[in-house]
């Protein structure tokens, strides 16, 4: 399994994911989750997948290679909007299913993937996008300006909080790492390193790109200082009155 979250701010996109893949307790492996189209200055897009790792890598490279529609090939270089893009991604996950879904179905496999899909091209708005496995999709708005995919539900809490559509850029960074740190406390099936990604609107180009390893030092200080404030709050809430 593996955790990825999306923040669409006023300011730009965070995008974070963890890197591990597992297949039972003694076959743990690293890959990344995130995958980047970009022509700086024209256009930008970040795909973060959680999944089955075979299911998502041949919908990537599909989406990679193209896909035709009509006489045309289209690949997340060539579109024209975001919206597109997001049914580009999610085409790509029928038809990987269509070629793939009855064998796994044979094997009592789960054809499990999802998506985040966040970016920017020239002259149209920034988007942030959640794919499910049957290829529909939802878009971030700036009541929830947040979307989770995979094991997600330890890290919601926080964002449910304190993430707000004009939320700093780098305290969203901020309040994404605070998530993941909660889920890695918490889910022995995500894990480090983590993939960050900021994105800053209208600027078509990666504006931050950092692997987070146990060696970080500012992702240490962001663990163990989240940690002791919610040892603190929890001591300085009043005890309940209700006897003994």
């Amino acid at each position: 399994m593996t955790y990825c979250v999306g923040l669409d701010l006023r300011d730009g996109l965070v995008l974070l994911s963890d890197t591990r893949t597992n297949a039972g307790v003694d076959n743990i492996a690293t890959f990344s989750k995130t995958y980047i189209f970009e022509r700086p200055g024209e256009r930008f897009m970040a795909l973060l997948a959680a999944g089955n790792l075979a299911l998502t890598q041949a919908i990537v490279n599909l989406l990679h290679e193209g896909i035709e529609t009509g006489e045309t090939i289209e690949t997340p270089l060539s579109v024209k909007s975001m919206f597109r893009a997001a049914q580009l991604v999610g085409e790509a996950v029928r038809r990987t299913y269509r070629v793939d879904g009855a064998a796994m179905q044979a094997q009592n496999v789960q054809f499990d993937v999802s998506f985040l899909l966040g970016g920017q091209i020239k002259g149209r708005s920034m988007r942030l996008f959640q794919v499910y496995a049957a290829g529909n999709f939802i878009e971030a708005t700036a009541d929830t300006p947040f979307l989770q995919i995979g094991e997600h539900k330890y890290g919601k809490p926080i964002l449910d909080r304190a993430a707000r559509y004009d939320t700093d850029l780098y305290d969203g960074v901020k309040l994404a790492l605070v998530s993941m740190d909660s889920t890695l406390r918490s889910n022995l099936t995500v894990g480090l390193p983590i993939d960050l990604l900021v994105y800053r609107r209208d600027a078509l180009k990666v504006e931050l790109r950092r692997r987070i390893t146990e060696d970080d030092e500012y992702f240490k200080m962001i663990r163990e200082r989240w940690s002791e404030a919610l040892r603190e709050a929890y001591r300085v809430i009043p005890r309940p009155d209700w006897g003994g």
